[in-house]
């Protein structure tokens, strides 16, 4: 009987490998949400960061970095679960008055403004004012930050008179961000300076890279006495430098005069970067000029930041597009080496060197000894956080982009809503490209991003000239008396030349709104010729909650959302249709909902609601039948298609 237990045992064991095996092979899922899976079930509990060493975490940027690779993740996906976990993660230190639980100011610790960036983005979705107060307190930590004679911060209060490359990272980004959305003009001279200061006084001229720390004292005994610079080249160091600069620069003024400066910066990094990447593995080592130095070894978290830093920096339009081809090769060494396949589908990351700094007790001496001395381990949030970021930038880069070179305008014209910020500021708002609260389009703006596409907005009325360089051109819900107290109306020059735009092979999209919330009277003198009027009514009313009386069925094989079953639409203006317009989608009751129009070379897509904005995308509130996101993927592959070649 025993030796049956066992052999029956063996085989139940062996039998679910198996399965877990067939299970894994037969997983679609790309890599970056398998990563992400494997995250939320380590780290499910802000309370546990460590899962071998339970006890409550600290307020730390080990999840800020995590937290930027799910906020990714989630604005590629639109999976509503990524936003709720990086929510759930926050409030665990964010009060309702909106006080950082163990945070510390008088610390002056740069480290402890990186989750700002998560603060940020919880505010600008949710509009909740704990999170702007949140960030606001680690801005007011930056204006009493000790920093060196030429203004540059330390690093930590404890670490006088020094700047580390790991710093730039903790605390640029954030700041750049916070002050584009206050409009702080003034703060991004500093910014600028501190990446000036950081190459100044760290790079080495001879290989193009940058120590990890310098101090300015040139007391530290790690310091060098003549420059005051750290002994060697830190791959991670290098990493949060590089990711600084790509993520501050996408916050810069495009007019400002140091953007330039900037840009100069990530190319020469970018130089140093590809000459010292390993030409066999695609990766780069922990000491980045000794690869073949005892003890070295491929490391994880800055290849991987090296991976992202690159990839973005093409993907912006700040570095050239021939450094995509090195992102790629370290991306399949990451993939190859690091990357350990689960048998439920889920991944580790193996490789990353859990810490490394300089001084402190024990003390850091900078060594190539000291580094090498560091654990090397599995699923450190630093090296995990890189590489979402990493893969979420790769496999945006490797999805097809039909748009590519093709532009699309989105109208600030007609629709010119302006309300006061947080901080005082007029902001033009409601369906905004960049806009991530419920009535922005920021999901839609990266979907047609992530398809190629250029997005941008268009100021001033439409004509044949500002409209020439543009593939799709969009007006959503035109301003009434009371949303604007002079609204731009539809008037007979633009009508004009957007039937000549689309006859000559434009695309236009039309979004109303239902009655009483949308000018009607001048869209429907525009939408007349196309054979369509948006009728004066309100369809799909939702009471509360009640969401099936808003569900709209997709027909199998239908021409334009090929991959969406269920859409949700509601309180639209239905439509009536004549030649040339027909029928796409229609409601149980048979209304209208959604209509095309072929009108010359072009294409007219016609909807009586804005019903593509972030707050019916972006999976938080909608149940999970609901398929809008899939249904704005397929609407913006669909309209690709219907553009000229000429366009």
């Amino acid at each position: 009987m025993k030796i049956t237990w066992i052999n029956t045992a063996v085989a139940l064991l062996i039998l679910k490998a198996s399965c877990s095996s067939v299970a894994y092979a037969q997983s679609n899922e790309p890599l970056s949400a398998r990563m992400a899976a494997k995250v939320m079930e380590i780290w499910a509990d802000s309370l546990n960061l460590n899962p071998e060493q339970p006890k409550p975490v600290k307020w730390a940027y080990d999840q800020g970095v995590i937290l930027e690779g799910i906020d990714g993740l989630w604005k590629r996906t639109g999976k509503g679960e990524y936003f709720k976990y990086m929510q759930k993660s926050m409030d665990f230190f964010v009060s309702k008055e909106g006080v950082i639980q163990r945070y510390k100011p008088q610390d002056y610790n740069i480290d402890n403004i990186k989750n700002g960036r998560s603060l940020l983005t919880l505010y600008k979705v949710t509009g909740q004012m704990k999170y702007f107060k949140a960030a606001t307190a680690l801005r007011e930590q930056l204006k009493g930050h000790p920093r060196t004679k030429e203004g540059g911060f330390w690093h930590k209060k404890i670490y006088p008179h020094q700047m580390w490359l790991d710093g730039l990272y903790m605390g640029q980004p954030f700041y750049a961000e916070y002050a584009a959305l206050v409009n702080d003009q003034a703060a991004f001279e500093d910014i600028a300076n501190q990446f000036i200061l950081m190459e100044k006084h760290s790079k080495d001229p001879k290989t193009g890279l940058l120590y990890h720390g310098w101090d300015e004292s040139k007391e530290q005994k790690w310091a060098n006495p003549v420059t005051g610079q750290s002994p060697n080249f830190w791959g991670r160091a290098m990493g949060w430098y590089a990711m600084a600069l790509v993520d501050a620069l996408e916050y810069f003024p495009k007019d400002h005069p140091k953007r330039k400066t900037l840009r100069e910066i990530l190319n020469r990094t970018a130089v140093a970067i590809k000459k010292y990447q390993d030409p066999k593995t695609g990766l780069w080592y922990d000491i980045l000029d000794q690869p073949n130095a005892k003890g070295n070894y491929p490391e994880a978290s800055a290849s991987s930041m090296f991976v992202y830093s690159l990839a973005k920096g093409v993907r912006n339009g700040d570095l050239p597009v021939s450094y995509l081809a090195v992102a790629e090769k370290g991306y399949q060494g990451i993939s190859k080496v690091f990357i350990e396949a689960l048998p439920d589908g889920k991944v580790n990351l193996k490789g990353t060197v859990s810490v490394s700094g300089l001084g402190g007790k024990p003390y850091r001496d900078g060594s190539f000894a000291y580094y090498m001395s560091e654990p090397v381990i599995s699923n450190d949030p630093k090296g995990v956080g890189a590489f979402l970021l990493a893969a979420n930038e790769m496999e945006w880069a490797e999805a097809a982009k039909p748009g590519k070179g093709k532009r699309v305008l989105l109208d600030n014209y007609f629709n010119h809503e302006i309300k006061k910020d947080q901080s005082g500021n007029d902001l033009s708002w409601h369906y905004k490209w960049a806009e991530r609260a419920n009535g922005g389009f920021s999901m839609w703006a990266g979907i047609f991003e992530s398809n190629g596409f250029k997005t941008q907005e268009l100021n001033a009325g439409p004509t044949l000239k500002n409209l020439s360089n543009a593939a799709v051109y969009i007006i959503v819900d035109p301003d009434t008396e009371k949303e604007s107290p002079k609204p731009n109306y539809i008037g007979a020059n633009h009508i004009r030349d957007l039937n000549l735009w689309v006859k000559a092979g434009g695309l236009l999209v039309l979004m109303a709104n239902d009655t009483g919330n949308t000018e009607l009277d001048h869209f429907n003198q525009l939408a007349k010729p196309f054979g369509i009027q948006f009728n004066k009514d309100s369809k799909g009313r939702v009471n509360k909650n009640e969401y099936e009386t808003a569900r709209i069925d997709v027909p199998a094989r239908n021409s334009i959302f090929a991959n969406t079953k269920q859409l949700f639409v509601k309180e639209f203006s239905s439509l009536a249709l004549s030649d040339p317009a027909t029928s796409v989608i229609k409601d149980k009751d048979g209304n209208n909902v959604i209509a095309i129009s072929k009108y010359g070379k072009g294409t007219v897509f016609v909807i009586g609601d804005p019903w593509l904005y972030n707050e019916y995308v972006d999976g938080r509130k909608l149940p999970a039948e609901y398929d809008n996101f899939s249904a704005a993927t397929d609407l913006v592959q669909w309209l690709v298609k219907q553009l000229t070649s000429k366009k």
